[in-house]
């Protein structure tokens, strides 16, 4: 971010979701992957997405063909999926392309989901893979425009290929730490530290085929996700 872009945000009153939304209560009851609920007379199972919000629950009835996908499964594009200020060494892109294959496994094309925004859709295999495979050429884009070091903002054009506004600039900015730390946690760029701020620079992969983004064995900071994304 430049000098005068930050200074500008800098004085401005910080979005706060809590604001628009009613309260957590006290006391609830916690469900996990599996639970069966019934809720308006129908049963439904609990399956649970990673990436977009932790532990994103997606209920599945067992009595017809209806889900409840929220976020998790929308109609034509993927969800945000961006590095936050509360997790910050976090890899909400790897988790949500891990979850879309675990979805896969689980969703028919006679589902007829009803997602948090848009309209409701059937045919959820069909449309998983190929918002996989968009944020997968994302990436291999990503890291070619990485032969030098380069900041998470002067990976903008590379990631999006328009100009970015001060209305859109904080949603790109957690967008795109989110594909570079997808890339890191998968041996396929290094950051480097330069004076407080993080320089992000391609790595030669250790042989096999750059698209599946192997972790490279040597390299500590990989979490343990299993390859590819699942």
């Amino acid at each position: 971010m430049d000098a005068d872009q930050l200074a500008a945000r800098s004085q401005d009153s910080p979005f706060n979701f809590a604001d628009c939304v009613a309260p957590l209560p006290l006391g609830y009851t916690r469900i996990a992957a599996g639970d069966v609920l019934t809720i308006a007379g129908r049963r439904w199972q609990v399956h649970v997405g990673h990436g977009h919000a932790p532990e994103h629950a997606v209920l599945f009835s067992l009595d017809d063909d209806l889900v409840l996908g929220g976020d998790q499964l929308l109609p034509s594009v993927s969800p945000s999926n961006g590095v936050c200020a509360t997790e910050p060494d976090s890899d909400p892109l790897g988790e949500w392309i891990a979850s879309c294959h675990a979805f896969q496994g689980v969703a028919c094309d006679s589902h007829l989901i009803l997602p948090g925004h848009k309209l409701p859709y059937t045919g959820p295999p069909a449309r998983l893979a190929p918002m996989i495979d968009s944020h997968l050429s994302t990436l291999a884009r990503l890291r070619e425009h990485l032969t030098e070091g380069q900041t998470a903002v002067r990976c903008f054009p590379a990631l999006f290929r328009r100009q970015i506004g001060p209305a859109e600039y904080g949603l790109a900015l957690v967008k795109a730490v989110a594909q570079l730390h997808c890339l890191r946690a998968r041996g396929g760029v290094t950051r480097m530290d330069r004076d407080g701020v993080w320089y992000w620079l391609a790595r030669r992969w250790r042989g096999g085929d750059p698209s599946e983004y192997r972790p490279l064995q040597d390299q500590p900071e990989t979490p343990g996700l299993a390859l590819p994304f699942r």
